[in-house]
């Protein structure tokens, strides 16, 4: 072919006044192109979690069984499980966010509960209590408790709490001294423990919540349970009142006065003749003079004593058998010391 006919065919070919795009241009035009298909790719996504976790709380919310019984406090519904018949009761009160309180201490409650009468007490939010719209402190708490306690006709206990209810209990054992004969911390929470004062991301949990993603992170989590000497079926309840009271409004109100409840707590102490327990983490690593801490609150009591254990934070998860029976040990010798 003849140079001029060459130069004849390509004029042929090519598009009368248009230059072929530059190549930041196509550039440009594939990386909208994708960045386009990426959004459309998350908005399906988010659409599908959305969905998935509208669809599954409406099917676990019948597979969820009941348990304990439902009594009246300030017009609502409290969910407590009383189990054996012993002379004297102990009360249990759980630590911030555990979804399914009387489930979370049934190991403890299967050791305790041949010797005591035992009450795990759900507070609103959690477990298969009600919701509250009143504000999560500490006064509103410990009373709503107090309420429940007085619906059963129970006022003479030994107050057993883990994590925040060492909050909660020193507020609760005042207000209520004559009713309260012995106080018993499993890793409990202390007014000046340090490292409170958080600002909590409220507005991501909610929408952690709304959203679904956050029982997408539940269900892409390691299972907390795994390992442990629950039945399946204890755990698989546990699991749906997770995802069912994680972030609620009424947890998340009740974050929000952390900080402001360690606060109003500082004031306090527990009353010198109150029989007072701890069952502390050996090595806890997160809180700076974790034993110390314990150990300045028990120094004015006339029957404090401090146990350390080998655990995690919920350590009836695990030491169920050790608290059991160092706490009957404990009230045998308290018991035999104010006579």
């Amino acid at each position: 072919m003849k140079l001029r006919e060459i130069m004849k065919w390509k004029k042929s070919t090519t598009t009368p006044g248009k230059e072929p795009k530059p190549l930041w241009k196509k550039i440009l035009s594939f990386l909208l192109k994708a960045l386009i298909a990426l959004i459309i790719l998350i908005v399906v996504f988010l659409g599908v979690v959305y969905i998935v976790n509208k669809v599954s709380s409406k099917s676990e919310l019948g597979k969820i069984q009941s348990y304990g019984q439902l009594v009246p406090v300030d017009g609502k519904k409290m969910n407590v499980l009383i189990q054996g018949e012993g002379e004297e009761t102990i009360v249990l009160l759980p630590g911030f966010g555990t979804s399914a309180p009387a489930l979370d201490f049934k190991l403890l409650i299967d050791e305790l509960s041949p010797f005591y009468k035992v009450v795990a007490v759900e507070p609103f939010g959690y477990g298969l209590s009600d919701a509250t719209d009143k504000e999560r402190n500490t006064a509103n708490i410990v009373s709503e408790v107090h309420e429940a306690l007085q619906s059963l006709n129970i006022d003479r206990y030994i107050l057993m709490g883990h994590s925040i209810a060492g909050i909660y209990g020193i507020d609760y054992v005042n207000k209520y001294e004559n009713e309260v004969s012995a106080f018993v911390g499993i890793d409990s929470s202390v007014p000046t423990q340090g490292g409170m004062d958080v600002e909590f991301p409220l507005g991501a949990f909610k929408l952690l919540k709304n959203s679904g993603l956050g029982r997408l992170m539940v269900k892409m989590s390691a299972d907390p349970y795994d390992g442990l000497a629950f039945d399946d079926a204890t755990k698989k309840q546990m699991r749906m009142l997770t995802l069912k009271n994680s972030y609620s409004p009424t947890t998340l109100n009740e974050m929000k006065n952390i900080y402001p409840n360690f606060v109003a707590a500082r004031s306090l102490s527990f009353p010198n003749n109150l029989p007072l327990m701890f069952f502390i983490q050996e090595n806890n690593t997160g809180v700076k003079g974790w034993i110390p801490l314990h150990e300045e609150q028990i120094k004015d009591s006339v029957f404090g004593k401090v146990m350390t254990l080998e655990g995690d934070h919920y350590l009836h998860h695990t030491k169920y058998k050790e608290i059991a029976e160092n706490f009957r040990m404990y009230m045998e010798e308290a018991k035999k010391t104010s006579r």
